[in-house]
């Protein structure tokens, strides 16, 4: 029964088919025109995009360079869990980073049950939103920006957009060569839910803390300005 309910819709969809010609079809697209963009918090893009980081329960650190980065990382892993161990994907710029000048002890592959803290590797930050872009796959496991407590974003200055369009504009003319990731997460803040008696609950879904560290000669102005002072370090 099922079979021949299912042949059936098939055939009606069969006869459906349509022959619209392809440029009428692109020029009813382009009829449609475009949505306006979301107005920028900050006219300086990397201000905005820190500014809405921490819009979203996020906190932002700068570090001038990847050795500057490890020993962020180093701090934040001791103030939080006095430990400086972590679990970190396969990403080539991850196995490539100086461990040692930050004392940090990296896992590098999947998180698992009991891991407090991963690391990833952003490909995007999108100023629009505030979040960053990861691809996932082998070297990158999806799960390390799910399980764990607490989630550590690395993110470098040049790679970050300024609005959606861009992002996937990126994606498209990243992955023309080298095909397509096994998956494109965006991640825009800790996992956080008001379903229950709208009480906000961090944490529900996923990690409770989001830190991004954004690497690169960034000046110390611009954290200031995109934080006034809230959930930032330097």
């Amino acid at each position: 029964m099922a079979e021949s309910v299912r042949a059936e819709l098939f055939a009606r969809l069969r006869e459906q088919e349509t022959s619209v010609a392809p440029e009428q079809i692109a020029r009813a697209l382009a009829a449609l025109g475009h949505a306006q963009p979301a107005r920028a918090t900050h006219t300086d893009l990397h201000t905005a995009f820190l500014a809405n980081v921490l819009a979203n329960k996020g906190t932002v650190e700068l570090a001038r360079d990847r050795g500057a980065a490890v020993q962020a990382i180093g701090r934040y892993l001791y103030q939080r869990f006095r430990t400086h161990k972590l679990v970190a994907g396969n990403d080539p710029r991850l196995a490539a980073m100086p461990w040692r000048d930050g004392g940090v002890l990296p896992r590098f592959g999947a998180a698992e049950n009991g891991d407090s803290a991963a690391l990833s590797y952003a490909r995007l930050g999108v100023a629009e939103t505030g979040a960053i872009v990861t691809y996932t796959g082998r070297a990158n496991p999806g799960r390390n920006n799910l399980l764990p407590e607490d989630h550590l974003v690395l993110i470098n200055r040049e790679d970050v957009v300024s609005t959606l369009e861009d992002a996937w504009a990126r994606i498209r003319h990243d992955t023309a060569a080298s095909g397509w990731p096994r998956g494109i997460q965006f991640i825009a803040g800790p996992s956080s839910t008001a379903d229950v008696e709208a009480q906000l609950v961090m944490g529900a879904h996923g990690p409770r803390r989001w830190h991004v560290i954004l690497v690169g000669d960034t000046p110390a102005e611009v954290l200031a300005q995109a934080s006034g002072g809230v959930g930032a370090t330097s």
